[in-house]
This record gives structure tokens, C-alpha cells and sequence, in this order.
């Protein structure tokens, strides 16, 4: 196989000069300092357009610096043209805008929120904000999942849910005798969504999830303006 070796005659090994600078000028330094600045910032932005979903349990600010070190210390292992002073000098760069982001993000919450964004109410009462849903852009079947995994049946149990900036969901319920219909979350109730009304009753639009008495027929959501309907059940939730 192949090696690095191979390439480089033996009486280079350990020549110091190619070792920490790979023969390049030391102002080489200052220009490594500028490209680590840049690339830098240019993670935290690409990170945070990925939205909260995207990143979940680590911040972004996290995976920023896990991507920028691995990635400063990874090269000059494997590759004998990359020289260590550069490596090194990228790792005090990082580490350096690292301590600056963190001070920035406790002395001031615009760019706090600005950096990891801002918790969001996704449920109100029951009904989903589609506003938010559409702005963080979150799947429908990827929420339903997580709502599930917490034991939650339909939406009529749930008062409150939150979209915190480290993507988890934060969920607050209703008190049981306040519990009321709601758009189920069990696939094989919701998959039974219709445009078509079969009988009179309590139904849940499909996409936001507000309730109302239908009569049998077609209808359209006053919240979200789809047609889709599901009809709704009142079940207590058990944990």
C-alpha cells in the first residue's frame, strides 16, 4: 500500500523545518490565523441555518468547535505537508474565539439568540403554530415521533410544547379533567384523515390540529385553511 513515506527521501525524516512549517515563511502563521477566523465563522452560519432539528443535543456553538479542532488536529497526523505550527496556531485560534463567543453570549442575549436561536411554541393549547412549524422546519411525522415517545396520544392532552435551542421538545400537560379532543397521533387513527366528512362529530384538522363539530360532508380548517380531517378522541394520558 501506498505511504507518505515512500515520497519523502529518509534523510528528511524529522527535518525540523518541514516538520513544523513545511519549509513555508513563519508569516505563513498570520495567514493561518486568518483562514481559521474565517472558516470559523463560516461553520457557526451554516450551522445555524441547519435549524435546531438539525443539531440536536449538542449546540451549535459545540459542533463548531468539535468540526474546527478535529479538524486542526487531524491533518498534520496523517499528511507530512502540513506542518504542526500551523495545526497549533489554528487550536489557539478556536480556542481563543471560542472563550470570546461564550463571554459574548453571557453579556448579551440578542446575540445569544442570535448564535443558538430562541425557544419556540410549537403547541398552544392543543393547536399547532404553524408559523413556527414552517419557520424551523420541522416534519410533521419526525414531531409526531418524538411527541409518542412520551407517551402523548393526541394533542387535545398537551397545553404547551416547546422547541428549545438544543432541539429537544418540551412538553406541558393538561391537568386529566381539562383534557379535551384532539387530533390523534397514533398512525393508524390518523391515517384514517378524510376530506370527505362521514358522520357529525368532533374533528381535528390534519395539518394544525384545531378541533370543531362538523356536520357529514367536506369542510375547511378557519386556522390553516386545509381540508383534511381526522376525527378526534379524548383519551387521558397514561405514563
Amino acid at each position: 500500500m501506498p505511504c507518505f513515506l515512500d515520497s519523502v527521501p529518509m534523510e528528511k525524516i524529522f527535518e525540523w523545518p518541514r516538520l513544523l512549517l513545511n519549509d513555508l515563511p513563519a508569516l505563513f502563521l498570520l495567514e493561518v490565523l486568518f483562514r481559521t477566523a474565517v472558516m470559523f465563522i463560516v461553520l457557526l452560519v451554516a450551522l445555524r441555518f441547519t435549524g435546531k432539528r438539525g443539531v440536536k443535543q449538542l449546540s451549535i456553538f459545540e459542533i463548531v468547535i468539535i468540526i474546527a479542532l478535529g479538524s486542526a488536529a487531524g491533518d498534520p497526523m496523517f499528511y507530512e505537508d502540513v506542518g504542526i505550527l500551523p495545526a497549533i496556531c489554528a487550536f489557539i485560534v478556536v480556542i481563543a474565539l471560542y472563550r470570546l463567543v461564550t463571554w459574548l453570549t453571557g453579556k448579551s442575549k440578542w446575540f445569544e439568540e442570535l448564535l443558538e436561536g430562541k425557544t419556540e411554541l410549537l403547541i398552544d393549547n392543543g393547536i399547532f403554530s404553524m408559523v413556527k412549524f414552517d419557520k424551523e422546519g420541522i416534519a410533521q411525522d419526525e414531531f409526531f415521533s418524538e411527541l409518542r415517545l412520551q407517551s402523548i396520544e393526541h394533542l387535545g392532552q398537551i397545553k404547551y410544547a416547546f422547541l428549545e435551542p438544543s432541539g429537544n421538545i418540551s412538553v406541558f400537560f393538561f391537568a386529566d379533567d381539562e383534557v379535551k379532543p384532539g387530533l390523534p397521533l397514533l398512525p393508524t387513527l390518523f391515517n384514517k384523515k378524510s376530506e370527505n366528512i362521514a358522520h357529525a362529530g368532533v374533528f381535528a384538522c390534519a395539518r394544525c390540529g384545531f378541533t370543531q363539530n362538523l356536520a357529514p360532508g367536506p369542510a375547511t380548517c378557519p386556522v390553516c385553511k386545509d381540508q383534511e380531517w381526522v376525527e378526534a378522541i379524548q383519551t387521558l394520558r397514561i405514563v
